[in-house]
């Protein structure tokens, strides 16, 4: 994925973790990733939404676009899990 992607998707990226950074300043991490986790499927939802030209095409495409954001989300939580293993000791959350 590092290398087929514009330097925009990474700043998209890095704004929206800062928002989860700073909250998680004030609340749990698990907490913050839920919200993270909802705010996206709920966004994946909107994007779907909005490409279809009726609500009939919606129910059309959602079993597709379901497997299509599972299958992304599986591949990129994968790739980060493990440069998280590889990288345990610089990423390695304060205070373990």
């Amino acid at each position: 994925m590092t290398n087929d992607v514009s330097p925009e998707f990474w700043e998209r990226a890095d704004k929206i973790i800062a928002v989860a950074n700073e909250q998680a300043k004030e609340f749990d991490i698990g907490k913050v990733s839920s919200s993270t986790l909802y705010a996206a499927a709920r966004y994946c939802a909107f994007n779907v939404a909005s490409s279809a030209d009726d609500v009939e095409e919606m129910q059309q495409d959602k079993e597709e676009a379901i497997r299509y954001f599972v299958g992304q989300f599986q591949k990129m939580l994968t790739e980060n899990l493990d440069e998280y293993i590889a990288s345990y000791e610089k990423y390695k959350p304060h205070g373990k």
